[in-house]
């Protein structure tokens, strides 16, 4: 069988190349893809504690068994990153009650955003804004680029907001996150949370941001005046990795 295999950010460049194929025996698990190319690039075995793996878009162990035509994606840890609600997104999702998410390479209008989920049953509304800073750990940046495994991101954005609206008092959310290369001060990501009441709409704000940091799939290279780095973060607890997983 034949499986395609997918690599982010840090990984890319590591291995030289954005996607491969793979032919495996039947019955091979994620365990052996990513044995395959530990073997070939030693720098991934690694750095196995800090790399999740994805099967068919979702978060996996090593032990999950392959089956022809699947799709692989071998992920370093997350970056903890005008367009109007016209359809011009890279991928989005609307919910039943109203909340939305979408990733996109324009400009995000957070106005425009608020007037989408807001109704008149609603107190308060918080906006919160992720825009790229002019430093970064002593050196000066001159701007960031962003990617993503897009349609695993936008999966789990939606996946986080239906919790984060069941963990707390809010009546809607919507998260939008911008990719490609940003300039300084411009927004890379934008959250609304609308409620009855300020204090679930503050709680479900941070919540929200907190998590896309360490689940979402999406990374970000910093590009100095002397150089360029992939940004690593730390994936959440719960997501599985190589180092420590039964083989």
């Amino acid at each position: 069988m034949r499986v395609n295999v997918l690599f982010f950010g840090l990984l890319r460049d590591l291995v030289g190349r954005s996607e491969d194929t793979l032919d495996l025996p039947d019955g091979a698990r994620l365990g052996t893809v990513f044995d395959h190319y530990a073997s070939q690039f030693p720098r991934l075995d690694e750095m196995a504690g800090s790399i999740a793996l994805a099967h068919n878009q979702e978060f996996s162990d090593l032990e999950a068994v392959l089956g022809d035509g699947d799709e692989i994606a071998l992920m370093p840890p997350v970056s903890g990153g005008s367009v109007g609600l016209d359809g011009r997104w890279i991928a989005s999702a609307a919910e039943e009650d109203g909340s939305f998410f979408a990733l996109t390479r324009e400009p995000i209008d957070t106005r425009r955003l608020v007037e989408h989920v807001l109704d008149g049953s609603d107190g308060a509304v918080i906006t919160f804004e992720g825009v790229v800073r002019n430093h970064s750990k002593g050196r000066r940046t001159s701007f960031l680029d962003y990617e993503c495994y897009a349609p695993m991101a936008l999966k789990t954005m939606r996946q986080l907001g239906r919790e984060v609206a069941g963990d707390y008092a809010i009546h809607r959310i919507a998260i939008v996150h911008r990719l490609g290369r940003l300039q300084i001060s411009e927004a890379s990501v934008a959250i609304v949370v609308v409620s009855a009441h300020r204090k679930s709409a503050y709680e479900a704000s941070l919540e929200a941001i907190n998590r896309l940091k360490r689940l979402v799939p999406i990374w970000k290279k910093e590009h100095f005046e002397d150089g360029e780095v992939w940004v690593e973060g730390e994936w959440a607890e719960s997501i599985p990795r190589p180092a420590g997983t039964p083989q």
